[in-house]
């Protein structure tokens, strides 16, 4: 591979990322401010390719969706985050292509992946959800065997994964909308965003020549590894709370809930996965108790990532990693003083939103702290991997 080539790859890299975390964040615009239903329908918007705009298509549109009386405010925002993502796959279909190319049956699989992507959605838009289901599993498949045959560089293998997630993820975003709002979906759609992000941002990170030069840091990486684990554990946790109208379970009681210490609570009924199929979760659904427990047991994982990360923070300063670790120090202290000016100002929308990004920027500050600790194995091989 030419260094022209490799310097359009890092680039392409590096821009997949940075729109995808543009994406969680509007995303996250989206969900907080109740848009989340406000086109019932999927990929369209009542209908449209973007959404009524005319005093005739609106009454068009409430006509064929009674029960989901058009909103403009909220409409735009959903069609706007289905638009990006869909900007996003192709930034990501086109690294997974590059990093593939040299290998036909690598490319072979990420194209045809593409095609039943495509497939899939129209089979959808038809009302052939079966088959719809059918291949867009394997449009999921084909990328992911590709990245698990690959056998090159991390950073190429990552990069082919990442189209297996972005397709996953449109699917959770068309479930989001056709299982109204299911807490156990949204959260994994939340997920879905964060681990696109994440490839992308690793990805980006290893093609740009971040490692270390020896082994080292193998210790201080099996912790930062635990500490990725634990965060995206609290962030999932942060979804489910959200999912579930839990973020003001508690009041603006801060670090009481509702007044109490311990106020009655039900996790058994707060952490029921599956409630089946043609219940509208939009408000939530659960009673008091139950979102109280969602929220204390959200404070209580706050507080394991908050010591967890503070003592890696140190272990990675004194191991010479001062950058990485006073970054992920700064981020971590501003999280957690959102998360309780959420509670504290009664979960304002830009606050609640940037909760959501600077999470994905704390989540960056343990890939980049990774990255710091893994030996140099891709830019030794990126020139000889044009040779195969």
């Amino acid at each position: 591979m030419s260094a022209r080539s490799l310097k359009v790859l890092r680039g392409l890299a590096l821009l997949a990322a940075v729109f995808a975390f543009g994406v969680v964040m509007f995303g996250a615009f989206v969900r907080l401010s109740n848009a989340g239903l406000s086109c019932p329908d999927w990929p369209t918007c009542y209908g449209k390719i973007s959404w009524p705009e005319h005093q005739h298509e609106i009454a068009q549109a409430n006509q064929a969706f009674p029960d989901r009386p058009f909103e403009t405010h909220k409409a735009w925002r959903e069609q706007v985050h289905r638009f990006l993502a869909g900007t996003l796959g192709t930034l990501v279909l086109a690294l997974a292509l590059i990093a593939s190319w040299r290998r036909p049956w690598a490319r072979y699989a990420v194209i045809l992946g593409a095609i039943f992507a495509a497939v899939g959605v129209g089979l959808y838009i038809r009302g052939e959800h079966h088959w719809s289901l059918l291949i867009s599993g394997l449009a999921i498949a084909l990328p992911l065997i590709a990245a698990i045959g690959l056998q090159r560089p991390g950073a190429w293998r990552i990069s082919v994964l990442a189209l297996s997630v972005v397709i996953f993820q449109a699917m959770l975003g068309m479930w989001t909308v056709t299982l109204l709002l299911k807490p156990i979906v949204v959260m994994g759609h939340l997920m879905g965003g964060m681990a696109t992000f994440a490839l992308l941002a690793y990805a980006a990170l290893r093609f740009a020549g971040v490692s270390a030069r020896d082994d080292q840091l193998a210790s201080l990486r099996r912790a930062v590894v635990v500490g990725i684990v634990l965060l995206l554990a609290q962030i999932a946790l942060g979804g489910w709370t959200s999912s579930n109208y839990a973020a003001l379970a508690c009041g603006t009681d801060f670090p009481r809930c509702l007044g109490q210490w311990m106020p009655p609570t039900d996790f058994h009924e707060g952490f029921v996965l599956w409630r089946g199929i043609g219940v509208n979760y939009e408000g939530g659904v659960l009673d008091m108790a139950a979102r109280s427990a969602i929220q204390i047991a959200h404070r209580i994982g706050a507080l394991v990532v908050f010591c967890y990360l503070a003592w890696l923070t140190q272990r990675a300063m004194r191991r010479g990693l001062r950058a990485q670790g006073l970054a992920m120090a700064v981020v971590l202290v501003a999280q957690v003083l959102l998360g309780i000016s959420n509670v504290h100002f009664g979960l304002p929308l830009p606050v609640a939103t940037l909760h959501n990004g600077v999470a994905a920027l704390l989540l960056f500050t343990l890939l980049a702290t990774l990255a710091r600790t893994q030996k140099r194995h891709d830019e030794s091989m990126f020139h000889s991997y044009g040779r195969y």
